[in-house]
């Protein structure tokens, strides 16, 4: 229940916000406004506010199909218009008022994830420091020298500036960044967080990533942020309660190999399997001031196509957190930043998809949103906010892209209208539609069918 109405909340306020831009601006340019509809279809409420700019009689609808909205003005290309409106008519306002109506839209969904952003920002938000877990074996992390353990001060991209680092949340950003476009990162780490630091190079250009998954972090090989190596919720009859575990242990060294913190540990689990036989190995745990040497014997389970090992405990502590909390400028501005670097990102990301340098199960859908918007709810209020910027500057990116049957598309019009003095023929904009319209709905479809392929796994 939650994911249906996080989902159907999402989608009325991007709509709305998307069409209050049409709208708003249609209204100051002195066009007049039939409609006002949030969804399609059969209208399930209708109301007309008694107080109404001069001339505009417009009437706000709520359908049923909530994909979508529209706002529908005076236009004597949809029907009769009187004389005496027809300076009110869409059609025959100056190019530069309907070019301003048609980018209100996708205008006003950047401007709601700059207020959103900003929002959370002025907020503050709970997100894991700065710490950076034991490195995938063999990643670039490890092979750039990072151990595990080590704060991240200040980090940036090679060439550039570097700016401190709040939280992992911000590195992680930062290294999405760097790896889809190709850029190397630069990173200053200490042992501490007032430590002496110093400069790790990491060559994100050599990755060539084309996806934004959970394997791209495994590749860079900072996969998530320090926690204790400490052991949790032993089962009963588990392969750690026969070992004499219980919650609480920190664990020191496993075999010979010290333990840096719990994601080194999860690795060094499930590793300790050879073929379909598990290893037994010494564990050297404290335990309430005391050190005690335990010997552990995983359990051998399949993961995928492989063959883990398993103790039957929670593995690891909850990292540590900050609060980032940003003042009410400094907010504002990051608010400004983040909404930028995300439509870049989008946009870099679509262009790759058409050359096919990326791939098309990066477009998701309304069932992949819908469980995202679940999902983010779930986790409060500003995981929520944060979610609904990201769809909003999706939004307004993918409006503002110059397809016919979109909001770019009737832009690409007005900029020939502007070049030539005249507007596309009634035959080119008919097949213009038509094919914008195939584009989209091929879009839709992939996006759909990803949709349905991650859900089943």
């Amino acid at each position: 229940m939650l994911t249906v109405i996080a989902f159907a909340v999402a989608l009325g306020v991007l709509i709305a916000v998307h069409e209050y831009g049409h709208y708003r601006v249609a209204v100051a340019c002195g066009v007049k406004v039939l409609r006002f509809s949030v969804g399609f279809g059969r209208p399930l409420m209708r109301w007309q506010p008694k107080i109404q700019r001069q001339g505009q009689a417009t009437e706000f609808v709520i359908c049923a199909f909530p994909l979508g909205g529209y706002v529908k003005m005076l236009d004597e290309r949809e029907g009769p218009v009187a004389p005496a409106e027809l300076p009110m008519a869409f059609n025959l306002k100056p190019l530069r008022y309907r070019a301003a109506v048609v980018a209100a839209g996708p205008l006003a969904n950047l401007l709601l994830a700059v207020v959103l952003y900003s929002i959370v920002n002025w907020s503050g938000v709970h997100e894991p420091k700065a710490v950076l877990a034991s490195p995938v074996p063999g990643s670039i992390a490890e092979r750039a020298g990072i151990r595990g353990g080590e704060w991240v001060q200040r980090a940036g991209f090679a060439g550039e500036e570097q700016a401190e680092v709040l939280s992992f949340e911000t590195l992680r950003w930062l290294l999405t960044r760097g790896a889809l476009d190709a850029r190397d990162v630069l990173l200053t780490v200490a042992s501490r967080p007032d430590g002496a630091g110093r400069d790790l190079v990491l060559p994100l250009s050599t990755l060539k990533a084309n996806d934004a998954d959970p394997q791209l972090f495994q590749r860079i090989g900072i996969a998530s942020p320090w926690t204790r190596a400490v052991i949790g919720d032993v089962l009963p009859e588990s392969a750690a309660a026969r070992a004499g575990l219980q919650n609480g242990d920190l664990v020191l060294r496993v075999g010979e190999t010290p333990v840096v913190d719990g994601h080194q540990l999860r690795l060094l689990i499930r590793a300790s399997v050879r073929g379909q036989e598990p290893i037994a190995n010494t564990w050297r745990v404290e335990r309430e001031g005391q050190t005690l040497n335990l010997t552990v014997v995983p359990e051998v389970k399949p993961d995928g196509t492989q063959i883990v090992g398993r103790i039957g405990a929670y593995v690891g502590a909850a990292p540590e957190m900050t609060i980032v909390r940003h003042g009410p400028l400094d907010g504002l501005w990051r608010g400004v930043e983040r909404t930028w670097e995300v439509s870049l990102l989008t946009l870099r990301m679509m262009g790759r998809m058409v050359i096919g340098e990326v791939s098309l199960k990066n477009l998701s859908g309304p069932l992949t949103i819908a469980d995202y918007a679940g999902k983010s709810a779930s986790l409060g209020i500003t995981q929520y906010l944060v979610f609904l910027a990201l769809i909003s500057v999706s939004l307004g990116v993918l409006n503002l892209l110059p397809l016919p049957v979109l909001d770019g598309g009737h832009l690409m019009y007005y900029l020939w209208e502007g070049l030539t003095g005249r507007g596309v023929s009634e035959i080119w904009m008919d097949r213009l539609q038509r094919g914008g319209v195939a584009v989209l709905l091929a879009m839709m479809f992939v996006a759909l069918f990803n949709d349905v392929t991650r859900l089943l796994g």
